[in-house]
């Protein structure tokens, strides 16, 4: 069917409600409206859906959600573990609980028990909670970091991590054959939660995440040391870290944690941010305003879904805050955790730290100090997850660290997705040991700059929105991809890497090997001095994104060679 037919069928069929109608009958004169809502289908990608939310086929709506629950329910049947159940979560945004219950009652009409949250809570406690359980997948109703009037749809397996290959493309077959709405399947809620396939579950699951947690502590004594004096400034940007944020802090022994009361509760506007991104620094505005008034040594925030943290620290130098880039602030927590648990005896065997191809190569100077090995992957924490899952089957290493360079990490094996409610712990425990050793959070950054080398890291991103927007990007890609560049400013592209094609080029000599890596739509330039640039298409939103990494001599140094890198990309668009 052509857009306007599916726009029709929308208003006509009895199958939609009266709601979902009067909404699509305000736009029938607005054609342009009513070609983006239904050119296509939501698209449920490796990543699940996102999208906005609204009515028609291109949007995030209860008839989406369902749909796309029903192919994963055929996926799950097919594959024979329906009795493990499936395990679902949601944040604080517009419409994520009814999302959270379309599916989970759509599972359950198709019998498999959904064992759904009672409230909101963080993406990285459903990755435990699915574990915790038994359950064969799990569902997050987030859309992260996204403006608000998005939502998303993520789906977990039953190793805790998002679905990778070939798993991902086999569910995306499946929902991509529910080609009839009719044969989608759901049911009251009351008689789903009689026949014992719908269950509420909360704080069983809420307690035994925070024994885990607790387990990543390495110097408790520190933290009691200095718990009098040191001072954090939290906010959860009016998402699900509120609670478990504050909850583990409070357990481990921090007592002054003050909380930007505006964007304490969930709030699906977030009505004081334009974004809610600890990457974007205008969402800090008030954090910092409270920090300056307690005297806060650290200011922390974790995105609406909390598996991102972001933090400021405090210079005694310029008496300001100072921001710290995910790559920072997860070079601060490796760092910290290799150097004590080699000093406490506490780090295990045949060690491994994993970090995604675009995450700073700060961290091959860490790990070669501490003998870890280094595992790269794709971007996306769930290549991250995908290799703590191996490590555990084989035996042969033991996973201590993740992370990439958006703001997540991962501390332990209690998750498989980027955890910030950990990630806010382990980052006080640093913050605590730099207090105990009379210096801040930012003065030991400035020391691992001095030791390992001023690694700085940015980021690009060309913005094309619609239909001819993402025929431009793939446009560019294809012309990167079958052209790549010499040089890139004043760096020499020593190997060009495309991972779609699974080929990596020596550009010297022309000699060609494999990338070891699964195929994905990713282009890498290795540079000459400690240069790289990695262009891939973002996949919750129209950008094609530019990753770049430099070496310099200092951090003013390294800052103009980023800008400089930068706009040798942009001239090449």
């Amino acid at each position: 069917m052509g857009y306007m037919e599916e726009y029709r069928f929308w208003m006509e069929d009895s199958y939609f409600d009266a709601d979902t109608k009067a909404e699509l009958k305000a736009i029938e004169a607005d054609e342009a409206q009513i070609e983006d809502r239904f050119y296509k289908e939501l698209e449920f990608g490796t990543g699940g859906l996102r999208g906005v939310i609204g009515a028609g086929t291109n949007r995030m709506n209860i008839y989406t959600v369902r749909k796309a629950t029903q192919g994963l329910a055929n996926y799950i049947l097919k594959a024979g573990t329906q009795a493990q159940g499936v395990a679902i979560a949601y944040d604080s945004r517009f419409m994520s609980p009814e999302f959270a219950d379309e599916a989970g009652l759509c599972l359950a009409a198709n019998g498999i028990k959904a064992y759904v949250f009672d409230a909101l809570r963080p993406t990285p406690e459903l990755s435990f909670a699915l574990r915790t359980l038994g359950c064969t997948a799990g569902i997050v109703v987030t859309a992260s970091h996204n403006p608000p009037e998005y939502n998303g749809y993520k789906v977990y397996w039953a190793d805790g991590a998002q679905v990778t290959a070939p798993r991902d493309k086999d569910i995306i077959t499946e929902v991509r054959n529910v080609t009839d709405y009719h044969t989608v399947k759901t049911m009251d809620k009351a008689d789903a939660i009689a026949k014992g396939m719908y269950q509420s579950i909360g704080a069983e699951i809420d307690d035994a995440y925070m024994v885990e947690l607790k387990k990543q502590i390495i110097h408790p004594e520190i933290i009691a040391k200095v718990a009098d004096d040191i001072k954090i400034v939290y906010t959860p940007f009016n998402g699900t870290g509120n609670v478990p944020a504050r909850r583990i802090l409070k357990e481990i022994g921090f007592k002054n944690v003050y909380v930007v009361p505006e964007q304490e509760m969930p709030d699906p506007k977030f009505t004081t941010l334009e974004y809610p991104n600890p990457e974007d620094p205008k969402a800090f505005a008030l954090a910092l305003k409270l920090a300056k008034e307690v005297g806060a040594d650290i200011v922390l925030a974790t995105d609406p879904d909390a598996d991102r943290l972001g933090i400021y620290a405090y210079d005694t130098k310029s008496g300001d805050y100072v921001p710290f880039t995910g790559n920072m602030s997860g070079m601060l927590i490796a760092d910290y955790i290799l150097k004590e648990r080699i000093a406490t005896g506490t780090m295990p065997v045949n060690p491994m730290l994993v970090k995604t191809i675009v995450t700073t190569n700060m961290a091959d100077r860490i790990v070669d100090k501490y003998g870890v090995e280094m595992v790269e992957v794709l971007t996306g924490f769930k290549y991250i997850g995908e290799q703590i899952k191996w490590a555990l089957e084989k035996g042969d290493k033991n996973y201590v660290f993740g992370l990439e360079e958006s703001y997540g990490c991962l501390a332990g094996t209690h998750a498989r997705d980027k955890d910030a409610i950990v990630a806010v712990m382990c980052l006080c425990e640093v913050a605590a040991w730099c207090k105990a050793n009379g210096k801040t959070v930012w003065d030991r950054m400035i020391e691992m700059y001095e030791e390992y080398g001023y690694f700085k890291e940015t980021q690009y991103a060309l913005t094309l929105k619609g239909i001819e927007g993402s025929k431009k990007i793939a446009q560019i890609m294809e012309d990167l991809r079958n052209n790549p560049p010499a040089v890139l400013g004043d760096y020499k592209v020593v190997e060009f890497r495309d991972y779609d094609k699974n080929v990596v080029k020596n550009m010297a000599t022309g000699e060609t090997k494999e990338t070891g890596l699964p195929k994905s739509n990713v282009l890498y330039f290795d540079l000459d001095n400690d240069g790289w640039c990695c262009a891939r298409p973002s996949g919750t939103e129209p950008k094609l994104k530019f990753y770049m990494g430099v070496k310099g001599s200092s951090l003013a140094d390294a800052d103009a060679k980023n800008a400089a890198l930068t706009e040798a990309v942009k001239a090449l668009l």
